[in-house]
């Protein structure tokens, strides 16, 4: 854990079948660490093209974008902060989720919570901004600035990432942006049917580490009771 290079918060599912079947489709556990036989599926020869860059994370919705530790702050520093704010919020219940192209890649999104999806998205940013370090020129680069809205570029500069406050958007995403994804939606549709939760509840915050080979793993997992 001393070796992660980086932080976040996400949501992740407890263990069921909607874990098994998303770590499976995306071929990494982030709970155990450990790398999962991808399903064999008709009409995707080879999944492992397709979910390239989300592997690496594994199945997650981002509250709190990966983000370096600031100078001083410590590990358990970060995880006491986490727990403190899971402690104070309360959890979220969404009506379902739902499969859809977003701009190229496909994701799972949730339905009848989005007031207080913000609240919460709104609450972990502020609360963990403290423990970021400044972003440096090149990470600063990396989010294409000159695409940004002004809006994004204040909110990139005051929290450290553009898609916060009111430009948070949750998702949970399963591929790499494809250039066409509607032959795969009308295979994982059927294939994740059976264990989509409903109704869909954010339960806990977790901490994620990013290792120096750059995958993530479950660090804290902290139970939502406000």
């Amino acid at each position: 854990m001393d070796q992660m290079k980086r932080f976040a918060v996400y949501y992740a599912p407890r263990p069921g079948p909607f874990a098994t079947a998303t770590a499976d489709w995306l071929g990494w556990d982030p709970v155990t660490g450990e790398t999962r036989v991808q399903p064999d599926l008709p009409g995707i020869p080879c999944p492992a093209i397709l979910t390239a860059e989300a592997r690496r994370y594994g199945f997650h919705g981002t509250i709190r974008a990966p983000f370096r530790l600031a100078p001083g702050v410590t590990l358990a520093e970060a995880a006491g902060t986490v727990a403190a704010l899971a402690r104070r919020l309360p959890p979220v219940q969404c009506q379902g989720l739902h499969l859809e192209n977003l701009h190229g890649f496909l994701a799972l999104t949730p339905k009848g919570c989005e007031a207080a999806l913000l609240e919460l998205g709104a609450a972990v940013v502020e609360g963990t901004n403290p423990l970021r370090a400044a972003l440096t020129e090149a990470e600063i680069a990396r989010r294409r600035p000159e695409n940004l809205t002004p809006r994004q570029r204040q909110l990139l500069d005051l929290w450290g990432y553009p898609q916060v406050m009111e430009e948070f958007r949750f998702h949970l995403t399963l591929t790499d942006r494809l250039p066409d994804p509607a032959p795969v939606l009308q295979v994982l549709g059927p294939y994740f049917a059976p264990v989509l939760p409903t109704p869909f509840v954010i339960q806990d915050l977790c901490l994620f580490g990013e290792d120096p080979g750059g995958r993530f793993h479950l660090l804290h997992r902290h139970a939502l009771s406000g």
